[in-house]
């Protein structure tokens, strides 16, 4: 008998005001999935030493009143120092709630598992909901994965940033599997998730079929796309916009150095790497290059053979000054995929492709709401010179 019966029992032979209880565990409950939404995005537990000195810790709480058909719950939102948690239990400026399908489907949404849920239910209405209606409900989320991957997308891209990010799925045994997503940057500065896919591993002809389906879409033409190193990238790009230039990520190319190098030379090579990468225009570029190679040939002959071989890395010097700060590395959706798995990694595993693919899809229709029409940094400055340069790509 869970605690929610047990003060339902003694609220009736006490002839009390049943609706008073359902409200106090109701209260309860969201407090408590307000903590945790915090605890996930800080990523540590209350007082746990991981937290000390990480930049960011808890800051108390504010108040504030949510209406419910049960009553008014006294919610406590908690804070962070930083000013960066925005909640997502309650929506912000909302003092009432939906209905419990929608309540569901929105716990479910921010990466609540459906036992949870149904946990969560239970307490709240004793078996009025089984895990089994909470999973049918959860259903309604496919219709927005088969709009998300059918949506008409944009017919000019200035940039294509293509990541793979990696999280647990279960096809009888539990792996991780490879989870592709590719982030465009419009002419006017828009972000958008344009579309992912998943497989067991990654792969350029996995990368090959999502961009030939970003032209099936209406894609018809990107000036940039910016990649890790994978091999057989370039090729695949080229196969689908053979005029479209490739930037391969400078900070990948840099972990790579790290990695074959020295620990006392490290932070040596990687500065001189970073001048490369930092300078104010190719030619300074080159020269830096060519000091990096001059200076760390002799003891490091590969490492430097590879990096002069790549030809992919001085390619956002061919961009405005304004925007090359964001084109150089994949940072931007490295950073979104980040935050993919700080929500993914209390869920532990997806039972089956199809859920995983409805939780993904609520991040990046979260995503796309965000940033559709903020402009990103520079490409205000930069968008005259990016539309010469679509002129002259379609030429």
């Amino acid at each position: 008998m869970n605690h929610l019966t047990t003060d339902l029992i003694e609220a009736l032979a006490q002839k009390q005001d049943i609706e008073e209880v359902f409200r106090q565990h109701l209260e309860t409950a969201i407090n408590q999935l307000l903590k945790h939404e915090l605890t996930v995005f800080l990523d540590y537990e209350p007082y746990d030493r991981e937290g000390f000195h990480s930049g960011n810790s808890r800051n108390g709480y504010y108040d504030r009143t949510f209406k419910t058909e049960y009553g008014e719950l006294h919610l406590r939102i908690p804070r962070d120092r930083n000013g960066q948690f925005q909640q997502q239990t309650i929506a912000p400026y909302k003092r009432s709630n939906d209905t419990l399908e929608q309540f569901v489907i929105h716990l479910y949404e921010k990466g609540i598992t459906t036992n949870e849920i149904a946990d969560l239910i239970e307490r709240m209405y004793g078996h009025h909901y089984s895990k089994q209606t909470v999973s049918n409900l959860t259903q309604l989320v496919s219709e927005d994965v088969k709009a998300f991957h059918e949506r008409k997308l944009e017919e000019r891209y200035v940039c294509i940033y293509l990541d793979a990010t990696h999280i647990p799925i279960r096809r009888q045994t539990v792996e991780k599997e490879a989870v592709y997503i590719a982030i465009g940057i419009t002419e006017e500065g828009n972000k958008e998730v344009l579309d992912f896919t998943i497989a067991p591993t990654e792969s350029s002809h996995v990368w090959e079929e999502l961009i030939q389906g970003l032209r099936e879409r209406g894609v018809e033409n990107v000036l940039l796309f910016i990649s890790d190193g994978l091999p057989g990238m370039t090729d695949s790009i080229h196969r689908v916009y053979p005029k479209a230039k490739h930037q391969v990520c400078c900070v990948h190319v840099a972990r790579n150095i790290s990695s074959k190098v020295r620990v006392k030379d490290r932070a040596a090579i990687l500065d001189d790497f970073k001048a490369v990468y930092q300078a104010k225009d190719r030619e300074e570029a080159l020269e830096a290059l060519e000091q990096m190679q001059s200076k760390w040939e002799k003891s490091y002959p590969r490492v430097i053979e590879s990096v002069m071989n790549n030809e992919r890395i001085l390619t956002f010097y061919d961009f405005p000054a304004s925007i090359r700060r964001s084109i150089y590395s994949t940072n931007l959706i490295e950073a979104f995929n980040k935050e993919i798995k700080r929500y993914v990694k209390r869920k532990e595993q997806f039972p089956n492709e199809e859920s995983l693919e409805r939780f993904l899809v609520t991040r990046f229709l979260d995503y796309n709401h965000k940033f559709g029409m903020r402009c990103h940094r520079g490409f205000e400055k930069a968008k005259s010179e990016l539309i010469q340069m679509f002129e002259a790509l379609e030429d």
